[in-house]
């Protein structure tokens, strides 16, 4: 069975930077497609970035040239590097993991973890 198991997030203010960590058990880098989801009060979730198993990255035109989602094979953590943090960044971020590739869906999620710019 598959945990992801988040870290990071926190309040910044409108420019700084964080990074959220996601770290996997049960789990073997490269075995499925992993990805980034935020939910604003009031809003849908969100994907925000997306890593499939061909190595192709996707990310959401809101965060694209701010934003960097990578792995460490090593100690099976997926990151998401999060720069010029905006007000509208503001939300509870999810990690998530695919049995596969990313079209086949996301069966595991994070507990999620919040951030908060203002």
């Amino acid at each position: 069975h598959v945990q992801l198991v988040e870290s990071g997030g926190g309040s910044v203010q409108a420019g700084g930077s964080l990074r959220l960590s996601c770290v996997a058990s049960g789990y073997t880098d490269g075995s499925g497609c992993m990805g980034w989801f935020r939910q604003a009060p009031g809003l849908e979730r969100e994907a925000v970035a997306h890593r499939d198993i061909d190595g192709t990255t996707t990310y959401a035109d809101s965060v694209k040239g701010r934003f960097t989602i990578s792995k460490d094979n090593a100690k099976n953590t997926l990151y998401l590097q999060m720069l010029s943090l905006k007000p509208e960044d503001t939300g509870m971020y999810y990690c998530a993991a695919a049995s596969w590739w990313c079209s086949g869906g996301f069966d595991y999620w994070g507990q999620g973890t919040q951030v908060t710019v203002s």
